[in-house]
C-alpha cells in the first residue's frame, strides 16, 4: 500500500528506491543520530532500507517508514510507526529529522499527520514513544502532540558507549 499524507507544509509519503541517498545521509549524520542509534556500517543501512520498501501491514512488527518533504519536495527526515501490539492497537512512534531541518516545527506537523492517519486507518487505541531524556527537543515534540509522560527508565539505552536515561510517554484514544 502506497501511502502519501498532507499537511499545511509537508509531504508524507511512502519510502521509494530513489529515496536511497537521503535515507543514506540522514542514517550516518551523527548530528541526527545523537539520540536515536549509533551509525551502523552502509551494508546493515542497506538492508534496513531495502526491507522498509517491502509493503508495508500494520501486523507486520515491522516499521512504516515516510518520507518527509517540503512542499516544493525537499527532504525534511523520515516519520513511521510499528505496531507493538495488533490486539490492543498499540503503536510506537518515531521520527528523525535532517539539522538542516530540525527547529521549524517539522516534527510535531509530520507526527500530528501520522497520528491521524493511524486513527483513521486503523483505530489506534495508544501511541507510546521512547524518548532520550537529554533530547529536550524531541521531549518537546511530544509533549506538543499531545502525549503525556508515563515513565522514566535509568540507564536505559546503550549508546555511544555509556547508558543514557529514556522516557516513555503515551498517548491514549478511547
Amino acid at each position: 500500500m502506497k501511502i502519501a499524507l498532507y499537511t499545511e507544509r509537508l509531504i508524507l509519503r511512502s519510502l521509494e528506491p530513489h529515496d536511497w541517498g537521503d535515507y543514506l545521509a540522514l542514517s550516518t549524520n551523527s548530528e541526527a543520530n545523537q539520540y536515536v542509534a549509533p551509525i551502523k556500517p552502509e551494508r546493515l543501512i542497506r538492508q534496513k532500507f531495502e526491507a522498509r520498501l517491502l509493503p508495508w501491514l500494520l501486523e507486520s512488527g515491522q516499521w512504516l517508514s515516510l518520507i518527509i518533504e517540503t512542499l516544493d519536495k525537499e527532504f525534511v527526515g523520515i516519520t513511521g510507526f510499528y505496531c507493538q501490539c495488533d490486539v490492543s492497537k498499540r503503536v510506537e512512534v518515531g521520527y528523525i529529522m535532517t539539522p538542516e531541518m530540525q527547529g521549524k516545527g517539522y516534527a510535531t506537523e509530520s507526527l500530528l499527520a501520522v497520528i491521524d492517519w493511524g486513527n483513521i486507518a486503523y483505530d489506534i487505541h495508544k501511541y507510546v514513544a521512547i524518548c532520550a531524556k537529554d533530547n529536550v527537543a524531541s521531549n518537546a515534540v511530544l509533549l506538543k502532540c499531545g502525549f503525556a509522560l508515563e515513565g522514566h527508565f535509568i540507564n536505559h539505552t546503550l549508546h555511544a558507549g555509556k547508558c543514557i536515561d529514556d522516557y516513555q510517554y503515551g498517548l491514549t484514544f478511547t
